[in-house]
């Protein structure tokens, strides 16, 4: 039974004023919550932020999903906007979206939260200023994270020592860095790719090690933005097999398969891995301004040695190997943590635990933040019913403790840790739309 909480009292705090962050303080507020959200930033934007010491976005980073698959619901990107939008765009979008809906004087920035710690009637969370110089404890109901996850290098272990520069994506944020240089970029993900398309403009020499073959897609299908139509597709009432089945006539048809153009053969089907939204590596590779290569085997000063047992000489190495999932604030057993990553129904709601979420914590195959709008339209009308003491809160408690695995979302993916946080945009969309529409039936009725 739902237990009744004074609803004036009632005060959530959103860490993270991201895009994730962002639209949960937006529908926190519309639904008549009290909420506030702190960043560690000096602004808002998060990731889409390029002057923030935090942001791994680069000069030339646009979206890889399209505006129409990307934008929120309740405030379309302007039409002059093209159909990938540049990281300052972007940020500036974002920042419109705070002036819109009059979230700024509901935003602290430059605050960094140290510590979250359960009571027994809410949380404690220490904070302090960017600066450290002083912290404070502050008592909340509920906490919804929005810290994101592209802010912590992975950077991987070799064999031997490496006589140049070596640095993560991470760390890349301009084409200057590449120039006359011999470059190597470790990993095929979009930012990988991507790199290494400017490392074959602007470099001396460009090569990329790729553990495995992918897949690659085109931004534009007749004109088209890819994911949109890909989207309409999803929508017809055909098996998944005929489904991928079209998909792989038209990138056939649009680009043609990898080792076309010397890339490796994909060794699993289209669909099975996080698409790699990227033309112009193939047509690089294919006209010899970018060696592909396999994985290291080991660094030996300015040489590198690949497992196929050729050796090339490099200037710098770039490695795009991803980013930590990390919390460093609260203690992973509050998050319902295994193995390094909580262990949530959906991927933000803690199955036991009422008063807690994280927010953005998924990695779809097409644009994110209207699949975070609806995990906020969930965590809004849920925290609603729980403050209240309302009934219908007991059904949505049973639904996210029910023993839902997590990788239900994400089962037809490769086992990899890639993939973990990995969700079918489609499915997870409907997913929470069902939600939302049982939330709403269930208040009406109650």
């Amino acid at each position: 039974m739902a237990t009744m909480h004074h609803s004036a009292d009632f005060h959530v705090l959103v860490i993270g004023a991201g895009p994730s962050g962002l639209v949960t303080l937006k529908t926190l507020r519309q639904l008549g919550i009290k909420a506030t959200c702190v960043d560690r930033g000096e602004r808002i934007g998060g990731n889409w932020d390029i002057q923030s010491p935090f942001s791994s976005v680069y000069e030339s980073t646009h979206l890889i999903s399209s505006k129409g698959m990307t934008q929120f619901a309740d405030f379309p990107m302007p039409d002059e906007y093209p159909e990938y939008p540049s990281h300052h765009q972007v940020l500036a979008y974002l920042n419109s979206y705070v002036e819109r809906f009059d979230l700024g004087q509901y935003i602290r920035k430059k605050i960094a939260v140290k510590r979250i710690e359960k009571c027994n009637d809410g949380w404690n969370l220490t904070v302090s200023p960017s600066d450290g110089l002083s912290s404070m404890v502050e008592k909340y109901d509920a906490v919804v994270i929005a810290n994101g996850h592209h802010a912590v290098p992975i950077m991987p272990e070799f064999v031997g020592q490496f006589s140049g520069e070596l640095l993560h994506a991470h760390d890349y944020k301009h084409h200057r860095q590449l120039q006359d240089r011999r470059v190597l970029v470790v990993g095929a993900g979009n930012s990988g790719c991507d790199i290494a398309v400017e490392a074959a403009i602007h470099g001396r020499l460009a090569a990329i090690s790729m553990r495995r073959g992918y897949h690659f897609f085109p931004k534009f299908i007749r004109g088209k933005p890819a994911d949109v139509v890909g989207d309409r597709v999803r929508r017809w009432p055909l098996p998944q097999a005929w489904q991928r089945w079209l998909s792989q006539l038209v990138v056939d048809w649009t680009i043609g398969r990898p080792q076309r153009y010397g890339l490796p053969q994909p060794e699993h089907q289209l669909f099975e891995a996080h698409p790699i939204i990227n033309s112009q590596l193939p047509y690089y590779a294919g006209h010899g301004k970018l060696a592909v290569f396999p994985d290291i085997r080991m660094l030996d000063g300015n040489q590198v040695e690949f497992i196929d047992g050729r050796r090339e000489t490099f200037d710098t190495i770039i490695v795009a190997t991803g980013y930590q999932l990390t919390f460093p604030f609260i203690q992973p057993e509050l998050l319902n943590t295994v193995d390094g990553i909580p262990q949530l129904y959906l991927h933000a709601f803690h199955p036991t635990d009422d008063t807690i979420f994280v927010a953005g914590m998924i990695q779809p195959n097409s644009g994110q933040w209207p699949l975070t709008d609806l995990q906020a339209q969930v965590i809004a009308r849920f925290l609603n019913a729980y403050r209240k003491g309302d009934p219908q809160a007991e059904l949505f408690r049973r639904q996210k403790s029910t023993p839902h695995s997590t990788a239900t979302s994400r089962q037809h993916f490769l086992t990899t840790p890639r993939h973990r946080l990995e969700v079918d945009y489609f499915k997870y969309r409907r997913t929470l739309q069902k939600i939302v529409r049982q939330m709403d039936v269930a208040g009406t009725t109650g």
